[in-house]
């Protein structure tokens, strides 16, 4: 972190800036979303029917209400100006503008985007940023895909941009969009066009400034502006924001447009006046110049440059967009460009210090540059969202019986780490807790936020349940966070140990979301115990094709599933709280007391999911050697659903050590175990080298003692069960030849 001679290096003091509130590094970023047409908080459907409410063939032309898209993209931290590059191939029938993919019911395994492109590098203050898109030179084959992938089975594979042969001879353009940040709020663009083909070929660049229109919707909300100016600077004006210029190196044609819905084209209003959303998309292809604004004026602003390459050449576009008015806005713009990549350069060398593969250090920063260009503004207010907008027709009132009704204290204005920002445009709860893993390792404070994020009063439920995601906030996740939060906690007191031996660890942060997991733990315990007896269920739980009942829905012979991922989980919750709770112990005794109760809590669940004892439930197999869910039906009978899946390897994840050393600072906490375990023998079995006084040895926490770990193992370390050249599958290949047979219940 710090050089010879006792200063940061460049990238890690931006960071260190931008958390001291001295210098907003992380205002401007990669927020802009893929997709924002077909999700759920643009749906104002009856039915709550996203995908065919605002299809794609909507986007160009109708303005979104809690969000924006683009190819490329960045925006400020609360979207309100963006800028993303479009394209035109001289053939396409619509602009590219956006990414292009098939929804849900369109694909044969579901929503996929059909295009390819690839993010190569990223800071995580997006001092640079990297990113390519292959467009095809060829007419782009939306008809195609559709068509071919609506003619294929779920048994077959997906039909793929690269099957259509459009790529085939190279002829495609290769377009690299690069940012670098000369200062918080300077930013420099280059977009650098190859021609791959073997003959000369003409692309149509229209880089894109706009406001994400907040102004629709409500009376009395303030207009943005762009305009150009007599010096021929395009100047952005928000009343939040303040001033931007933008800046193009070259003689572009300028064209506005206002960020607002066709309503000619979309619901045959022919009265309807304006330049509308998709001006560009009218001029640029059907040659419209009606259709942009001749006053040189709007919420959206495009330069439209036309190229024609060599084969085998490229062209260069270059624009700066700049809080300050500079005179000479190009005379320093490759510099900062070599200065930030040298810098990118030395942020990685140091992080990948000791790696000694070239490839495996190219492997990890590009993954790294994924999950940075992942992260995304989520905006959605679902009272409001509900009840509608009073500049707009109230939505239908089946609404309010719908998607999401009990989830009021929802108000998301936030940048959020994705999983996906076109196939999963919006934050899944336990994808964001392993998300947060690998985000520390570049930004602990990004990491630490999302974490807590999550726990906040306008995410959390105020019953304690964190929210899913957005195509049903009250699905079941893995209860993940808590493990997620001692892991970023760990290593980001590693890191800061390097140049502080001393440090503790952000204790803080650390306590504050821990009193949040604990309303959560009690969540699952009072609405996921359907017997209370330390047997969980959960639904879904994150788990497809894994079963022959959907467990998010009620099942059709009435009753419950006991699951064994779900009681495996709460084990492992168990055990994360367990540690935090040491942790905290040791700055403050009163913790002493809840690790004591979570140490219990982990024994009884450990009892309880391992065997009938004493009238325990038991999910474990003893002729199979294999946990498995049990169905309970509403008659009282009990029957194991013997489906060998993943559901019965995830007890192999609850587990923890606890070393002499940490025991002997926490002498409360360690009477009341050793108590606890000489009364219960029964449970002492589960601790491992607990009676072998004077060994040193740490002691082992896990629901799995010798044997049964053994025989999971071997299960899952076996090729003709679990294990594949992918890694381990979801379902054993056992089935292929014994497929599972379901008993006839009757309710």
């Amino acid at each position: 972190m710090i050089d010879a001679c006792g200063s940061a290096k460049p990238e890690k003091q931006r960071l260190a800036n931008n958390y001291a509130g001295k210098q907003k590094w992380l205002l401007f970023g990669p927020y802009l979303s893929e997709r924002q047409w077909g999700t759920v908080r643009e749906d104002y459907s009856p039915g709550g029917t996203p995908w065919e409410y605002f299809p794609h063939d909507h986007a160009r032309s109708r303005a979104y209400r809690w969000g924006e898209d683009g190819i490329a993209g960045i925006s400020d931290d609360k979207q309100k100006l963006c800028l993303s590059v479009a394209m035109w191939n001289g053939k396409d029938a619509i602009l590219k503008e956006r990414l292009f993919g098939l929804t849900n019911a369109e694909g044969n395994h579901g929503e996929d985007v059909k295009e390819l492109y690839y993010y190569l590098d990223a800071t995580p203050t997006h001092s640079y940023l990297k990113m390519l898109y292959k467009y095809p030179q060829r007419e782009f084959p939306y008809a195609q895909l559709l068509l071919e992938n609506a003619r294929r089975g779920k048994e077959e594979p997906e039909f793929e941009l690269l099957d259509t042969g459009i790529f085939d001879d190279d002829h495609y353009f290769d377009v690299f969009v690069e940012y670098a940040k000369a200062a918080p709020e300077d930013l420099l663009m280059r977009v650098t066009v190859h021609n791959r083909g073997p003959d000369e070929a003409s692309i149509h660049l229209l880089p894109q400034l706009w406001f994400r229109n907040t102004w629709s919707w409500k009376p009395d909300s303030v207009k943005p502006n762009i305009s150009l100016t007599t010096q021929g600077v395009l100047t952005a004006r928000h009343a939040e924001l303040g001033s931007y210029n933008l800046y193009d190196d070259g003689k572009p044609e300028i064209l506005f447009c206002d960020n607002e819905t066709n309503a000619r084209r979309l619901h045959g209003i022919n009265e309807a006046v304006g330049h509308f959303k998709d001006a560009f998309h009218e001029y640029v292809i059907h040659g419209n110049k009606e259709a942009v604004n001749p006053q040189c004026t709007g919420t959206k602003v495009g330069a439209l440059h036309r190229l024609t390459i060599p084969a085998g050449g490229s062209r260069q576009v270059r624009l700066r967009l700049s809080k300050s008015d500079n005179q000479k806005p190009f005379s320093d713009f490759d510099s900062i460009f070599v200065q930030r990549i040298s810098e990118a350069d030395e942020f990685y060398a140091e992080l990948q210090d000791g790696v000694s593969s070239d490839d495996a250090r190219n492997v990890q920063r590009q993954a790294l540059a994924g999950m940075i260009w992942s992260k995304q503004y989520f905006g959605y207010e679902v009272r409001e969202w509900l009840q509608g907008d009073p500049s707009q027709p109230p939505p239908p009132a089946e609404r309010k019986l719908g998607r999401n009704r009990d989830w009021l204290n929802v108000n998301n204005a936030c940048v959020m780490s994705m999983p996906d920002k076109w196939e999963y445009p919006w934050y899944a709860a336990w994808d964001l807790a392993f998300h947060c893993i690998p985000l520390a390792m570049v930004d602990a404070e990004f990491a630490k936020h999302q974490l807590t994020q999550l726990t906040r009063e306008w995410y959390m439920h105020p019953n304690g349940q964190f929210p899913a995601y957005e195509w049903a906030f009250g699905d079941v996740n893995p209860p993940v966070h808590a493990w997620a939060t001692w892991r970023v906690f760990q290593i980001d007191r590693k890191t800061r140990r390097e140049t502080n031996p001393n440090y503790p660890g952000d204790l803080e942060f650390l306590e504050r979301v821990y009193h949040k997991l604990l309303l959560n733990f009690t969540w699952w315990v009072n609405r996921k115990d359907a017997q209370g007896r330390n047997i969980f269920q959960g639904g879904f739980l994150g788990l497809d094709n894994i079963g022959v009942f959907d467990r998010s829905t009620p099942l059709p012979t009435g009753g419950h599933i006991n699951q064994s991922d779900g009681t495996s989980w709460m084990a492992m919750y168990c055990l994360n709280l367990l540690r935090i709770a040491l942790e905290l112990a040791r700055h403050n005794k009163v913790y002493e007391d809840i690790a004591t109760k979570y140490f219990e809590h982990f024994l009884e669940i450990a009892a309880a999911i391992n065997g009938p004892e004493d009238g325990g439930l038991g999910l474990w197999d003893n002729e199979n050697e294999f946990y498995y869910d049990h169905l309970c039906l509403p008659d009282g009978r009990n029957t194991p659903m013997k489906i060998r899946s993943m559901v019965g390897l995830i007890p192999l994840f609850a587990v923890e050590v606890l070393s002499p050393a940490l025991l002997k600072t926490l002498p409360r906490f360690s009477e009341r175990m050793e108590w606890y375990l000489n009364h219960r023998p029964d449970l002492a079995k589960l601790v491992s080298r607990w009676q072998e006084p004077g060994t040193g040895e740490r002691h082992l926490l896990s629901l799995l003692r010798g044997h049964r770990m053994k025989c999971l193992l071997r299960r899952m370390l076996d090729e003709s069960e679990f294990l594949s050249d992918h890694g381990i599958r979801a379902l054993s290949q056992f089935h292929e030849q014994h497929p599972y047979r379901e008993p006839r219940f009757r309710r």
